[in-house]
C-alpha cells in the first residue's frame, strides 16, 4: 500500500482518463468500478483487479476490507479524501474503487452454445437501461447479453454501479451489428425475437419461448432497426392496457425476461 497525495501523479492520472473517457478505456482494457458494493462483488466474484484505491477515512474505518481488497489487487493506493472526491464519479462518494480488466467474452463468441435464453440490445444509449439489463438477466437466469458496439458503454460508471455486481456474473458480448449476428449467427441454432410495436407481433404471454430464444431490443426513442425486425423469427409486443403506448428499454427488457424464465 502506497500513499499518493498529488494530482499529478500517474496512477490518479490514468484512474480518472478512466472514468471520464470510453476511448481510453478501450485502449487500456480496463474499467473502474466504484463504491462499497461493488467492491466487495469483486471479492465475491473471485476476481483479480489492477488497481485498488482508498480514501484515508474509508481505509482507517474498513481495514479488514482493505487488506482483503489489497490482497487481490496488483497495486494499492491510499489518497486524502479530497483527491479522492476529485476521482469519484458519484456526489457522495463512499471511499472505495477498484480498476478492473475488461470482462466482454468476444473471444469466446465462437464457442457459445446457445442453449438457453439471451437478450440483444441494439443501439441502447441510456446507461441505467444497459444496467437494469443486466440486473434482470442476472435475475431471471438468462445465459447472455449481446450488445451492440453503438451502444452505451458498458463499461461507463453509470453502467458498472447500477448493475449492482451482474457485470461480473453475466456474461456479455459486444457485436457490430445486430441485424448480421442475428442472421448469420443465432438463427443457426435458435429463435429470435424482435420487442416492437407492430400489428404482428405476439402478445408476451400467449406463447412459450423455445429452450434456445433470443430476444432483441432496440433504442430508446426509435425501437429495433427494420433490418434486425426482419432478421428476427418472430416479433413479440408487451400487452399494455394503459395510456402509455410503450416502455423504456429496461423495463421492457425485464418483462420480457421474467415471461422467458417461467419456461425454464
Amino acid at each position: 500500500m502506497k500513499f499518493v497525495n498529488s494530482r499529478d501523479n500517474s496512477v490518479v492520472k490514468h484512474i480518472h482518463k478512466l472514468i471520464k473517457q470510453k476511448k481510453y478505456r478501450l485502449k487500456s482494457k480496463q474499467f473502474v468500478a466504484e463504491g462499497l458494493r461493488i467492491c466487495q462483488d469483486v471479492l465475491i466474484s473471485d476476481r483479480r483487479a489492477d488497481i485498488f484505491v482508498s480514501s484515508e477515512s474509508f481505509y482507517t474505518r474498513n481495514m479488514e476490507l482493505c487488506k482483503r481488497l489489497e490482497d487481490i489487487a496488483e497495486e494499492s493506493v491510499v489518497v486524502p479524501n479530497s483527491l479522492f472526491n476529485v476521482l469519484s464519479d458519484t456526489k457522495s462518494p463512499q471511499g472505495v474503487l477498484m480498476v478492473m480488466k475488461t470482462l466482454d467474452k468476444n473471444i469466446d463468441i465462437d464457442k457459445i452454445d446457445y442453449d438457453g435464453k439471451y437478450v440483444l440490445l441494439e443501439n441502447v444509449q441510456n446507461p441505467e437501461n444497459i444496467s437494469t439489463v443486466l440486473r434482470s438477466a442476472d435475475a431471471f437466469n438468462i445465459r447472455g447479453v449481446f450488445i451492440t458496439s453503438d451502444s452505451c458503454d458498458v463499461y461507463s460508471p453509470k453502467v458498472v454501479r447500477g448493475s449492482m455486481g451482474a457485470i461480473f456474473r453475466v456474461p456479455f458480448y459486444i457485436i457490430d451489428s445486430a441485424s448480421s449476428f442475428i442472421s448469420n449467427e443465432f438463427n443457426r441454432f435458435g429463435k429470435s425475437f424482435a420487442a416492437c410495436l407492430t400489428s404482428d407481433a405476439q402478445h408476451l404471454g400467449d406463447f412459450s419461448f423455445p429452450q434456445n430464444s433470443l430476444v432483441a431490443i432496440g433504442n430508446e426513442a426509435n425501437g429495433l432497426s427494420k433490418q434486425t425486425i426482419n432478421a428476427c423469427n418472430h416479433q413479440v409486443i408487451v400487452p399494455m392496457s394503459g395510456k402509455i403506448d410503450s416502455l423504456n428499454a429496461g423495463v421492457a427488457a425485464s418483462i420480457i425476461m421474467w415471461e422467458m424464465s417461467k419456461d425454464e
